[in-house]
Order: structure tokens, then C-alpha cells, then sequence
């Protein structure tokens, strides 16, 4: 007998107030043991396991856990654009969880980055929905490989910190589907993760755990999903509305308290008893699979995890700028000056803060590969003593950043530029060393023009883990080829960042004004120039793209090409598809991710490169008939090395799917005028109905013009007799019938 039927059997044998039971935690991180079952642990990630085991727990990352290895945090993982890694990286997590008594890892956390201010923007992996349910449904699969569950957060359009657990994100149905829900189902269709946490917010003015729309009518009953809805710790406001509306879990402990008050609902028949039967079957049902695996009392092996750690960072620092190849250093006398070398700025803070097994420092990595040349350090406190180093030195390396104080969990940033005395300092250095290169540690965007105008080679580590020290001057030195690409656009001010007047929440709403337009669609959008677009990122080799092809599949589209190294360095590139329909019929970007592949190429190699493009993901919602529909047309889809660096572009014609609704006499006639079927039909019988004339210049382009927003049937009453509404019904009808 399986899982399930278990469950349902167990759950059977319990009465009302044992049922309501199970539907909150025994502790802080603990839900109530069953019958034999022992109770399930959960604990934040999402790129590590913080395991708390004292009696002092919290979810802010205030208490002390268990060490465990400190994997890069989604914002530098994001970098990588390899789901393979991230899959390897789930499956030491997943070892790590087992090895620390851990069933449930809380993450990957998959919110879009809709304003660079969010201060938990370190936690997430883009602005772009395709790339962050790509590189999440990675981490899903490779946690859940050994039988640890992981839980998709935070659902959903959290992003903000500012007034987190009461305001409300005011989104339309279509942006929603598009960007801010899109990443989630792609997670849960690709990974069916074992559970899905619930965030705080409220969203259009419903708590996202009292949200039926979002919990059931979306998450279950459209995309299958078949798992535990469990709150985000203290999200429940209302616990027999969350029960009703199909949340499972509600965490952490109450006490009884939310327990009792779900018993009096059932009673009193304000809760049917089958809602709460349900979500302790579930309970159970995750119980039961997360326990059948069994812990590994012998620990973890804490090295290769270090190791895996340090291929990982290696992968995620983007190669920003390399003006006369000062990058990768030979062995030579150096000064490498800011405090981020020697005390690395690495995690994010908050509840995903985690005890590091290790850690790698960035300056005495770098001193491993000089050998017998000095490196000299000044803190960068002092700017006369690091000019004079600067001077004295063949090149300086200089770490700038954010702190800890400047972005963490449960506050937003107010601006996103660096310190003014960093830059001060960064400027005098540059004025006596030429061969300077920055090193840049972030867990939000910062404002990068006056770098980049200074600095002739940047590497951008965002924040990249326990080895990160290790993987920079692996970078740094040439040992590792560079080929890390940004996951979001790095704008030139923040007066151009798309939510900027929408931003943070005001009277406890947030609006989502500018739509589907986030990140670099926006910026394309409105053809705005940026610092660095999104997809970028440089190498210490060169790639040449050739023989694009594209072919109309089933599943949506075939996209190959070849992708030659013409440099004298074996790299890593990715390859990005985007696409775009120049003559779509609504708003829409000039181009957005569609695929993307990575493809390592030796000096001199040609390697075949085929990355497929689906149908959704060429799609858009329509909302009218509720559904994603692929409009039928001349798609222009281009590949390349960013968004804005596109090597090659080619043109295929797709038929798309059927017409989204049925004409109807409120059709207007722009409508009408725009649908191929339509458009001649309505013309010839209107000439002859026209108010203005019969003759072909009486319904000319100005006078179309005009009436295009006039509902058909009103164009009826201005016949005069010539055209009744039963002839017009029967020729929408004969319209309709041809466009199905």
C-alpha cells in the first residue's frame, strides 16, 4: 500500500481536534509526530543548511546553527546560468540536510528582482522568470534526489521587504502570469517540489495564505501540483480562512492556539471538516516521504562539498570589463587594498544566514599564486597609503562593495549607490596605476558608471559563498576562464529602474504600474542605455556564433547553431535565445529569454549548439479567454551573448493557436480590422452600409482611423435600415466559424 493510501487510512483514525492538530508546528521548526512517525525538521536555505539544534531558535539568523557549507547565494548562482551545477549543489545540500537531521530545506527562493532596492534580492535569482524557474527547478530536483523536500518560496509577488506582511501587490491577471507566477510554474511542472511556502504579502488585497485563487484554483488545480502549502513563518493571519482557501501548514507552533480555533470553525459549519482532512493527509503524506530516507549519522564530506563550492563561485564572477587584457595576472608585485579582502562579504543576511564550515580569504588566496612577489594590503581607510602601495605595485586589486548593514532581510535599500568614500578611493588609485582591477561583492545591484569609467577590468563576485576567496583568485590568475553572465540588468542610475515611481509600497499597497516591463524588457522597451544589460559577461578567450537554424517543433521551436573559439583559451559560453514578435497584436517587449545553453569549446574547436524554445515560453497570457496563447505570425528570434550583444537573427513563421474569443457585436472594429479572417468580410459589408458613401475612398485610412474603437453593433445603428443586427449576428457567427 502506497504513501497516499497510508495517509488517507492514518488520517481516517483521528478525529476533528487530532486532524486540526497536525495542520501547525510543534515548535519553531518541528511539525507534531503521527502515531510511530517522528516529526518533520525544517529549516532555511536556501544556500545552506542552517540548522538551529539549541533551545534559542529564530528565523532571522539570529541564533547560532550547526556548521554546514556555504553554498553562493541565488544571486551568485544565478550567475553561473548552469543548471547542472545548481542541481550538483542541491544534491550536497539535500547530503547535508540528512547528515544534520533536516527533512525540509526552506527554498529556493524564486521572486522576481523587480526593483534593485529589495533587500532580500540577494536570496533571489533574476529579474527574468524563465532563467529563475530554470536554475530553481535545478535546485528542486537535486535536493529532492535524496529524498529532502524542498519548498518553493516565496509565493507569490514578494517583492519588496518594506511592510512585507500586510501590503498588498496590486498586479494585473496578465503580469501575474507572465513574470511574477511564471517561475513558479515552471518549478512546479519541471520538479514537482514537495512543498510550496506562501509569503506574507497580500496580493490584489488577499493574504497570499487566505488566497483560494493562488493556493488551489492556480497551484493545484492548473498546474497540479500535488504537495504541502506551508506559511511562511507568522503569515498566517487568519487560520481558518488559510484552511479553507488550501493552506496545510502553518508554522511555526501557536500553541493550539490556530488549532482550536479551526475545531470551533468546523462546528459552528463556517469550515467544511473535509478542508482540514485534507491538509492533515498531506501533512502525513510528506511525513511519510521525507522520513522513509533515512539521516547519515556519519556526517558529510565538508572538503568536496568546499570544493564543489569553489567550482561553483568560479562559475558565478562575470568578467564586467577587460580593457587591454589586464586581466587574467601573471605572478608579479601586487597591493590588493579594501577590507572585503581580507574580511570577504560572501552571504546574505537573515534567516538564510549560515555557519560556513570554512571560509576562504581573498587575500591570502591571492598571495598562493604570486610566489616570491610581494603583495602588499592597505585596508583602504587610509587613501595616502594605498596610492603610495598602488605606485610601488605592477597592478592593484581593489575590493569594493556592499556591507552587511547596507542590504539584508526585512529592509529595503534606499539607493543603490556605493559608498562615496570607496570611490574616492578608487579614483586616486587609478590616477597612479594603470593595471587596476576592481573586485565588487553585492548582493543587490549597485550603480556601476563611475567603475566602469574608472577601472580598465571589474569582476563582479555579487556574493559568492564559503570558497569564494579561493574562486576569485582562481579567476583573478587565469587558473579559471571566466564565464559567469549577469542575471539582471544593471541600470545607469536608479531613476531608469522600472518600478522606481511604484516603489515601495504606499497606504499598504504596492502597484504594479509598469506591467510586464521588468527589468531589461523594460529597458529595451523604452531603448534606454545601461550600465551592463543583462546576459552580460566577458571571457579571457573569443566565441564566434554561425549557421543559425530554426525549426518549427511540436513542443514550439528547434534553435542550432555553431559556436567557435577563436581565442587561445578553452571557455565556457552561454549561449542566450531571444525572441520577439515585431508585429504582435499586444504590448509586448522587443524581445525576451527564451532558451539558453552553455557550451565549453576548445582554441580552434567548432561545437554544434541546440537549444530548444517552447511554446509557453513564446506565448502570452490572454486574458479574456484565461489561458496562454501563441499568436500565429513572423517570430524574430536571435541569439547571442546578452541581451544586447546579438550575434544572429532569423525569422520563422509560426501559426500559433486559434483566435482567444468569439466576435461578438461589442467586437470593436479595429478588432475586427486586425484579424486576417475578419478584416476583409467586415470591410465589403460596411462599404455597402456606410452613413459616408459606397464609393472605395469613403471608408478611407483617416476614417478608420476614427472608428476604430467603435463597438460593430453601433456600427449597425449607423446603417440606417442597411444592416440589421440579425444579418450581423449571422455574419459574426459565419466569421467565427472560420477563424476555429
Amino acid at each position: 500500500m502506497g504513501p497516499v493510501t497510508d495517509a488517507a487510512d492514518l488520517i481516517a483514525g483521528l478525529d476533528l481536534s487530532a486532524q486540526a492538530a497536525l495542520g501547525s508546528g510543534a515548535s519553531f521548526w518541528t511539525t507534531k509526530p503521527i502515531g510511530a512517525l517522528p516529526p518533520v525538521v525544517l529549516t532555511d536555505g536556501p544556500h545552506g543548511v542552517r540548522r538551529q539544534s539549541g533551545s534559542a531558535t529564530d528565523h532571522l539568523g539570529l541564533s547560532a546553527s550547526e556548521p554546514a557549507t556555504c553554498f553562493p547565494p541565488a544571486v551568485g548562482l544565478s550567475q553561473t546560468w548552469d543548471p547542472e551545477l545548481i542541481e550538483r549543489i542541491g544534491r550536497a545540500l539535500g547530503d547535508e540536510c540528512r547528515a544534520l537531521g533536516v527533512h525540509v530545506l526552506l527554498g529556493p527562493g524564486v521572486n522576481i528582482k523587480r526593483d534593485p532596492r529589495c533587500g532580500r534580492n540577494f536570496e533571489y535569482y533574476s529579474e527574468d522568470p524563465y532563467l529563475s524557474g530554470t536554475l530553481g527547478a535545478a535546485w528542486v530536483r537535486g535536493v529532492q534526489s535524496r529524498g529532502v523536500a524542498a519548498s518553493v518560496k516565496h509565493f507569490a509577488a514578494n517583492n519588496a521587504e518594506h511592510d512585507r506582511m500586510r501590503a498588498s501587490s496590486d498586479v494585473d491577471v496578465r503580469t501575474l502570469r507572465e513574470i511574477y507566477l511564471r517561475t513558479f510554474e515552471i518549478v512546479v511542472r519541471q520538479a514537482r517540489p514537495w512543498t510550496v511556502m506562501c509569503s506574507y504579502n497580500r496580493i490584489n488585497g488577499v493574504y497570499a495564505a487566505e488566497n483560494r485563487w493562488l493556493l488551489t484554483t492556480v497551484l493545484r488545480d492548473e498546474w497540479g501540483f500535488d504537495g504541502v502549502v506551508v506559511s511562511d513563518w507568522g503569515a498566517v493571519a487568519d487560520r481558518v480562512a488559510a484552511v479553507a482557501a488550501g493552506l496545510d501548514l502553518e508554522m511555526p507552533t501557536t500553541g493550539g492556539v490556530s488549532d482550536a480555533e479551526v475545531v470551533r470553525a468546523v462546528r459552528a459549519g463556517r469550515l467544511g471538516a473535509d478542508a482540514v482532512a485534507r491538509a492533515a493527509r498531506r501533512v502525513v503524506h510528506l511525513t511519510q516521504q521525507v522520513i522513509e530516507t533515512p539521516s547519515q549519522p556519519t556526517g558529510f564530506d565538508a572538503a568536496a562539498h568546499h570544493a564543489l563550492a569553489r567550482e561553483a563561485a568560479g562559475e558565478a564572477i562575470v568578467l564586467l570589463k577587460n580593457d587591454r587584457d589586464v586581466l587574467p595576472l601573471a605572478p608579479c608585485p601586487l597591493v590588493v587594498i579594501g577590507e572585503f579582502a581580507r574580511e570577504p562579504r560572501y552571504q546574505g543576511g537573515g534567516s538564510s544566514h549560515v555557519n560556513p564550515t570554512r571560509l576562504d580569504i581573498p587575500l591570502e588566496e591571492i598571495r598562493r599564486f604570486t610566489g616570491e612577489h610581494p603583495v602588499d594590503y592597505c585596508p583602504g581607510n587610509d587613501v595616502g597609503a594605498a596610492v603610495t602601495a598602488a605606485e610601488s605595485a605592477d597592478a592593484a586589486i581593489v575590493f569594493l562593495g556592499l556591507t552587511p548593514e547596507e542590504e539584508s532581510e526585512g529592509y529595503d535599500r534606499e539607493h543603490i549607490d556605493l559608498p562615496s568614500a570607496q570611490l574616492d578611493l578608487l579614483r586616486a588609485v587609478v590616477e597612479v596605476q594603470p593595471n587596476t582591477v576592481v573586485v565588487l561583492s553585492h548582493g543587490g545591484v549597485v550603480r556601476l558608471d563611475t567603475v566602469g569609467a574608472l577601472a580598465p577590468a571589474i569582476l563582479d563576485g555579487a556574493l559568492l559563498g564559503q570558497a569564494g576567496g579561493g574562486a576569485l583568485a582562481d579567476v583573478l590568475f587565469g587558473v579559471v576562464n571566466p564565464s559567469g553572465r549577469l542575471a539582471e540588468t544593471v541600470p545607469l542610475r536608479l531613476q531608469d529602474c522600472p518600478a522606481y515611481l511604484n516603489f515601495p509600497s504606499e497606504s499598504g499597497h504596492t502597484v504594479y504600474g509598469e506591467r510586464m516591463f521588468v527589468g531589461y524588457r523594460w529597458y529595451d522597451a523604452r531603448d534606454l542605455p545601461v550600465a551592463f544589460p543583462f546576459g552580460h559577461g566577458l571571457s579571457y578567450t573569443r566565441f564566434e556564433y554561425s549557421d543559425l537554424e530554426l525549426t518549427p517543433t511540436d513542443a514550439g521551436l528547434s534553435v542550432r547553431l555553431t559556436v567557435a573559439n577563436t581565442g587561445r583559451r578553452e571557455g565556457r559560453e552561454v549561449v542566450q535565445v531571444y525572441a520577439g514578435l515585431p508585429r504582435s497584436g499586444v504590448a509586448r517587449p522587443p524581445r525576451w529569454l527564451g532558451g539558453f545553453a552553455s557550451v565549453t569549446v576548445a582554441p580552434g574547436e567548432r561545437r554544434g549548439v541546440e537549444i530548444p524554445v517552447s511554446r509557453a515560453d513564446l506565448a502570452y497570457w490572454d486574458t479574456d479567454a484565461g489561458r496562454r496563447r501563441l499568436e500565429p505570425g513572423e517570430y524574430e528570434m536571435s541569439v547571442g551573448a546578452s541581451s544586447r550583444d546579438l550575434r544572429l537573427t532569423a525569422t520563422v513563421r509560426l501559426d500559433g493557436d486559434a483566435a482567444s474569443r468569439p466576435f461578438t457585436r461589442e467586437s470593436t472594429l479595429g478588432e475586427l480590422l486586425a484579424d486576417p479572417v475578419a478584416a476583409q468580410t467586415i470591410l465589403t459589408v460596411l462599404g455597402a452600409a456606410s452613413p459616408f458613401g459606397t464609393d472605395e475612398s469613403a471608408l478611407g485610412g483617416n476614417l478608420l482611423r476614427l472608428l476604430e474603437s467603435v463597438p460593430i453593433g453601433r456600427m449597425a445603428g449607423f446603417s440606417a435600415g442597411k444592416v440589421t443586427r440579425e444579418q450581423l449576428d449571422a455574419l459574426l457567427a459565419a466569421i467565427n466559424a472560420q477563424r476555429s
